[in-house]
């Protein structure tokens, strides 16, 4: 049988913070926000990610009645050309969630070694 390799560090755990009826932060919620810090604008964030305008606005507008207060600061265009930016809440709720993140593959790592070992050992059959 062939053992298939897979280093514990290229496995990554997949996070969602269930709040009950508040809502959920996840991945997906999270990455709009940081592609917002990287595209400077609602749009340009949703075109990064294929996503609609519509969608992100959705996902923003689900994220702000979690937390209760905006996340995006929004700036309209003109001269300036508009915009978007996190308020500073929502800049701590990136880190936050980043910070569990870690934590949680970490706290998992060696689990992880011992799943992938297992995994390992029944894996099917080359299939080439």
């Amino acid at each position: 049988m062939k053992q298939i390799s897979h280093p514990a560090s290229d496995v990554r755990l997949w996070i969602k913070i269930d709040l009950g009826a508040r809502g959920q932060i996840g991945p997906g919620k999270i990455g709009l926000l940081k592609a917002i810090v990287a595209e400077g604008s609602i749009s340009a964030a949703a075109r990064a990610m294929g996503m609609s305008y519509r969608r992100a606005w959705l996902l923003i507008d689900a994220i702000n009645k979690t937390c209760g207060e905006p996340v995006v600061d929004t700036r309209i265009g003109g001269p300036d050309r508009g915009g978007a930016s996190l308020t500073p809440l929502g800049e701590e709720l990136v880190v936050l969630f980043e910070e569990v993140q870690a934590q949680a593959q970490q706290a998992a790592a060696q689990r992880l070694e011992t799943l992938l070992a297992r995994l390992s050992a029944c894996a099917p059959p080359d299939q080439g």
